[in-house]
């Protein structure tokens, strides 16, 4: 039980350090850097390795496409001006597709949850992102309505994905 304990605390540290050197630095060491996270998260803490990448690499290509949306509406920029999802972004993705099923897997049992927290936390995610000069809203309060709502459909259809496809990597 310990274990369990500290490796979900390893699994939450591990995500934070990485989003900060991504939304900090925003280029391709950012990338190589979270890559490497995600490998230790394979190696180390993921009791399952080759299925839990493929639900990250699921996760990957379902927040590029969303972000890309809103990099191809206005609704999100970043300092390049890239009209599609920067790779240290997708990195996010990559890192954050290790929590739901280690330190954020209590929240696959109150399927009510991701509903109220989703909207909140995704967008204050990328409210941070947007302080820290990483990306910018162009329409403030248009691009937060539309993370919010963004993000109200993609963490519980990720969530969902996990438990009936890739059940086996929650711990």
């Amino acid at each position: 039980m310990a274990r369990d304990t500290t490796l979900k605390v390893i699994n939450f540290l591990l995500f934070q350090a990485g989003w900060f050197l991504c939304v900090w630095l925003t280029n391709w060491i950012a990338v190589v850097i979270s890559l490497v996270i995600v490998m230790v998260h394979l190696t180390v803490i993921s009791r399952r390795p080759w299925p839990e990448l493929r639900f990250i690499l699921l996760g990957v290509v379902l927040g590029t496409l969303l972000d890309g949306l809103w990099f191809q509406t206005g609704i999100l920029r970043d300092a390049s001006g890239s009209v599609w999802t920067p790779p240290w972004l997708m990195a996010i993705w990559a890192l954050f597709l290790t929590t739901p099923g280690h330190s954020l897997v209590w929240m696959q049992e109150r399927l009510w949850l991701p509903f109220v927290l989703a909207p909140v936390a995704g967008p204050f995610a990328y409210f941070a992102a947007n302080r820290l000069d990483a990306i910018s809203f162009p329409h403030f309060t248009e691009s937060l309505v539309a993370l919010a709502l963004g993000w109200l459909l993609i963490f519980p259809l990720l969530l969902w994905l996990q438990r009936h496809f890739f059940r086996e990597t929650m711990t």
